[in-house]
C-alpha cells in the first residue's frame, strides 16, 4: 500500500507540473519540477499518456482528455458545494426547507434542497418535472416563460389533478400564471401535497428561469409570509454563488 500511494503521489506531481505549462513541457523538465528521477518520470508519463491523462505532442507532454474531465468534474463539485452551502444558510435563516430549481432544456429541474430532520423537505411523491402546474416551484418557473415555451411544457405534461386542491382547468391555470407579478412570490396550498403549503420566489439567473422555494406544514401556514419575506431579504447577498448552478 505505501508503494501504491507513493506512485499516485508522484503521478499527481507530474500532472501538476504538466498543468503549469500551457504549451506543454518535455520529460526532463517535468521530472526536475516534480522532483523525480528521470526513469521514474518516463515510466509514469507513459502510463498517464496510455490512460489518456496526458498527450505527447512534438516532444512535449500536455494534459489529455481524461485530465480535463477531472478538472470539469472538480469544478462542478465545487459549484454544487457552494449551492448547498448557500441553501443551508437560507434554510437556517428562514427556519424551513429551501429548494433551488431551474427550467432547463424544457424541463423543471430541482438543483438542490436543504432541510433538517426537524423540518423535512416536501416528499416528491409525484414527479416534480411532470407536475409543474401543481407546485409553487413549477408555477413560478412557468410564469417566467413566454407563452410558446409554456405551451410546449403543457403539451408534454398535461394539466391533471394531483390533489383535490390542484388547479386542473387549463384556462384557469393560464389566467393564474399570467397574473403573477414579475418578481412577486408564488404560493400554493395543498395543490401538490396534502398538509403542505409552499411558496416560491423568482430568481434572476441570466436568461434561465430560476426560483427558490420553501415549504411548511399546513398548521404552520401563518409563518409563510414571514418566511418568504426573510428569504427574499437574504437572497441578494448570496445570489452570485447560486448562479453557478445554471452550468451544472
Amino acid at each position: 500500500m505505501p508503494t501504491l500511494i507513493g506512485s499516485v503521489q508522484r503521478a499527481l506531481r507530474l500532472l501538476e507540473a504538466v498543468g503549469s505549462h500551457r504549451e506543454g513541457a518535455p520529460a526532463k523538465q517535468l521530472a526536475r519540477e516534480a522532483g523525480l528521477p528521470l526513469p521514474t518520470a518516463y515510466h509514469l508519463l507513459r502510463t498517464l499518456t496510455h490512460e489518456g491523462y496526458l498527450r505527447r505532442e512534438g516532444g512535449v507532454f500536455v494534459l489529455g482528455a481524461a485530465a480535463q474531465r477531472l478538472a470539469v468534474g472538480g469544478l462542478q463539485q465545487k459549484r454544487r458545494t457552494m449551492i448547498l452551502d448557500s441553501l443551508a444558510h437560507f434554510r437556517d435563516a428562514v427556519g424551513a426547507p429551501v429548494y433551488f430549481a431551474v427550467y432547463r432544456d424544457g424541463e423543471i429541474e430541482v438543483v438542490g434542497v436543504s432541510d433538517t430532520p426537524a423540518n423535512p423537505a416536501c416528499e416528491e411523491w409525484a414527479d416534480f418535472r411532470e407536475t409543474g402546474h401543481a407546485h409553487a416551484i413549477g408555477q413560478c418557473l412557468l410564469g417566467q416563460l413566454d407563452e410558446e415555451a409554456r405551451r410546449d411544457y403543457f403539451d408534454r405534461h398535461p394539466v391533471q389533478p394531483v390533489t383535490p386542491y390542484t388547479v386542473s382547468d387549463m384556462h384557469a391555470l393560464e389566467q393564474r400564471i399570467g397574473g403573477f407579478g414579475r418578481m412577486e412570490p408564488v404560493t400554493e396550498r395543498q395543490e401538490y401535497l396534502l398538509g403542505t403549503v409552499c411558496a416560491a420566489i423568482p430568481i434572476t439567473a441570466g436568461d434561465t428561469a430560476a426560483t427558490m422555494a420553501i415549504s411548511l406544514p399546513l398548521h404552520l401556514e401563518g409563518r409563510l409570509p414571514y418566511a418568504v419575506d426573510r428569504l427574499r431579504s437574504e437572497v441578494g447577498a448570496l445570489l452570485s454563488s447560486l448562479s453557478f448552478s445554471i452550468s451544472i
